[in-house]
């Protein structure tokens, strides 16, 4: 069934709900004082309606996407958007990625080499494939004219950390040395993330930083999940946000490095917020939502990137929450989408190409281990 927002106007729009008991073990807010979401208005009806998805059980979890995702009305697809599934070579010893590829047909030069965008989808690291940011992709595409890869990584909690990140190195250097078939060009790849893809693709820039192949031009980070430890003040606050709220980000963690997250032995390659040195790393954009339990270790990141002498921006959205970017007819919503866009299309087509150093093949899983 689909759900469709009442017609509103813009503007705050508050909706007060109690604290409630977070995780066990972890801190609670202050007992007897309701926290106030002045949520926009053109969001305030769908965070009445979208709970976040019960990640205790990922098969349960995985379920409720799917019937979410074949409940979204037909897509539509420009004509002169080629898109085609792909199974790129996995990491040594494990299987191939499935990806999905989406090429803008360029009749006035078809040769030319154009940039392209190596998507992650959200999803917890548990949930999601390649139609849950089919939309995004489409999308991304079309405004920019640059061929985009949907990667299908392995999810947890059946195929935990570091596999999702081994996925992405292995796709980042098959599009780098076998990209020139789709016309791309090397020299220009961005990464772009969302959820816990935005955590993926900040880990892929940290390992690309470390090895002597390819390195992204630029990361975009979209409601980022960097920090297993749920330390922040957001992190602490909103256990009651929709979408995502604290319990189900400590979920999310557990399934995806195992029992020792949140505690001091969890890799920087598996929680970027964890990273002592981030110089060095592309340039950055970097949005978080005002009502979101990752928030602050979002801000935290952007301020550590600009510190490290990154160029990053951040971009804080007042009255939103979680992966409220796809809500549709969201005026905040579509200015969330078109910064991203407007982002991209800097860093993609306005500075000089950057070299590339020497390709260097993805180590295995055993040979190469993250700590």
């Amino acid at each position: 069934m689909e759900h469709h927002a009442p017609d509103t106007v813009g503007g705050p729009s508050r909706l007060t709900r109690r604290p409630q008991p977070a995780s066990p073990g972890s801190p609670s807010p202050p007992k007897g004082h309701p926290i106030i979401y002045a949520y926009d208005r053109e969001l305030a009806a769908w965070a009445a309606m979208l709970s976040p998805v019960d990640h205790s059980d990922p098969d349960s979890a995985r379920e409720q996407v799917r019937q979410a995702q074949y409940q979204q009305p037909l897509r539509s697809v420009p004509e002169d958007l080629w898109i085609a599934e792909v199974d790129v070579p996995g990491p040594v010893g494990a299987p191939a990625v499935p990806v999905r590829v989406y090429a803008p047909v360029r009749p006035a030069d078809p040769w030319a080499a154009a940039p392209a965008v190596l998507y992650f989808h959200g999803g917890g690291f548990v949930t999601g494939d390649l139609e849950t940011g089919h939309d995004e992709c489409v999308w991304t595409a079309t405004a920019l004219g640059v061929v985009v890869v949907n990667v299908a990584y392995r999810l947890a909690p059946q195929h935990p950390y570091p596999h999702a990140l081994m996925d992405a190195h292995a796709v980042l250097y098959w599009l780098s040395t076998q990209g020139e078939s789709l016309g791309v060009d090397p020299h220009r790849i961005a990464v772009v993330g969302e959820d816990a893809g935005a955590g993926i693709a900040a880990s892929l820039c940290l390992l690309a930083r470390e090895r002597t192949g390819v390195r992204p031009c630029f990361q975009l980070l979209a409601d980022p999940l960097l920090d297993d430890r749920l330390a922040s003040p957001s992190a602490e606050l909103f256990v009651d946000t929709p979408v995502l709220d604290r319990v189900q980000a400590a979920n999310m963690w557990f399934h995806y490095v195992g029992a020792a997250a949140g505690g001091p032995h969890v890799s920087p390659y598996a929680a970027p917020g964890r990273a002592d040195d981030l110089a060095g790393l592309p340039p950055t954009h970097l949005s978080v939502c005002e009502f979101d339990p990752a928030r602050d270790e979002g801000i935290a990141y952007a301020e550590r990137l600009i510190r490290s002498g990154v160029s990053a921006e951040l971009h804080h959205y007042p009255g939103t929450f979680h992966g409220c970017a796809s809500v549709p007819g969201a005026a905040v919503a579509l200015r969330m989408r078109e910064d991203r866009i407007h982002a991209l299309h800097r860093a993609l087509f306005t500075p000089p190409p950057r070299p590339v150093p020497a390709h260097e093949p993805p180590a295995g899983l055993a040979t190469a281990p993250l700590t």
